[in-house]
């Protein structure tokens, strides 16, 4: 048991988890959830009234998403840890969310033990990142620097995975000749493509290659 009481709030805009959550950490007894909120104005009203620990954070909300709202958590309230509570597995969204200052993120699919263990290391001045997250982090070959520029709005930045199975396409290999270059699965070359698509935002080949030659990232033969 802890020293003291760890004390959480939950924000999500879904009341089924908030109460959901509530009744599976209540056999923790070192662990007290005080509030659940499904905005920024009641998560505020909460910090402003209430000693809060830790922020489990969801990032989809209906009016300001969870990372603008860690970001601005953090900046009135430092003292208080946020844990990212989600279902996004992208490494943008996860790089984004470590930037506003979340200690931890975890995903919702994960078991109620690693939301326990993510309470427990974020609260002793750690950080946590589920299994799950590390592979996408690891899968994207990315290091600290470069998942924190990830996170920059105004530019897309390509994962060094992603700019060696960019240059693969520009030579026109296909999925299986890429995986078989890289040493990765057909199937991790098709998501990394799907990413490569959606942070340059072109929709096809051409377009693709157009981007990559304007921005330096492939030089043709």
């Amino acid at each position: 048991m802890a020293d003291h009481t760890i004390k959480v709030l939950i924000v999500d805009d879904h009341q089924l988890m908030i109460e959901g959550l509530k009744v599976l950490l209540e056999d923790e007894l070192w662990i007290k959830v005080v509030s659940g909120a499904a905005s920024m104005d009641e998560a505020i009203k909460i910090l402003e009234e209430q000693q809060v620990d830790i922020i489990l954070m969801d990032i989809n909300m209906p009016e300001i998403s969870g990372i603008d709202m860690t970001k601005k958590i953090r900046e009135l309230y430092p003292a208080v840890k946020v844990i990212a509570l989600t279902m996004h597995e992208d490494i943008s969204v996860i790089s984004k969310m470590i930037k506003a200052g979340a200690s931890g993120y975890i995903l919702k699919r994960t078991n109620m033990q690693e939301v326990v263990d993510a309470i427990r290391a974020v609260h002793q001045n750690g950080r946590y990142l589920s299994a799950s997250v590390q592979h996408v982090i690891m899968d994207n070959l990315m290091s600290p620097e470069e998942l924190l520029d990830a996170a920059e709005e105004d530019k897309p930045v390509l994962s060094s995975r992603e700019l060696e199975v960019l240059r693969l396409i520009a030579k026109e290999f296909s999925n299986e000749q890429i995986g078989e270059a890289l040493y990765i699965s057909e199937r991790t070359v098709e998501a990394h493509r799907r990413n490569i698509f959606i942070k340059t935002k072109t929709k096809s080949i051409v377009g693709l290659i157009k981007y990559a030659l304007n921005e330096g990232l492939v030089e043709l033969d």
